[in-house]
């Protein structure tokens, strides 16, 4: 069972940042896509960022030129550096990772408020 925990998450001003963090119990990240997903009060969870294993990246659109994801296989974590914060970055951050074997696992999520 692969367990995910994230941190990082804060209290911050509009065009501070942060650097949110998500760690694996095991080293799965070097095996596949790992996802960062935020979900804001009221609203569905929606897709921020994404690495493959071969350390191609992809982001929402809203967040491009301000977010940037990256991979430390090393230490089996996936950063989410957030740069530029808005108060519509307010939301609970969550990292995701796809087994080949099927099925998703989820973090408990950390929460980012960005105050104005």
């Amino acid at each position: 069972q692969v367990q995910l925990v994230e941190s990082g998450g804060g209290l911050v001003q509009a065009g501070g940042s942060r650097r949110l963090s998500c760690a694996a119990s095991t080293n799965v990240f070097s095996i596949n896509t790992v996802g960062w997903y935020r979900q804001a009060p009221g609203k569905q969870r929606e897709f921020v960022a994404a690495i493959t294993s071969g350390y191609s990246t992809n982001y929402a659109d809203s967040v491009k030129g301000r977010f940037t994801i990256s991979q430390d296989n090393a230490k089996s974590t996936v950063d989410l550096q957030v740069d530029s914060l808005k108060s519509g970055d307010t939301a609970v951050y969550y990292c995701t990772w796809r087994s080949p074997l099927g099925g998703d696992y989820w973090g408990q999520g950390t929460q980012v408020t960005v105050s104005s």
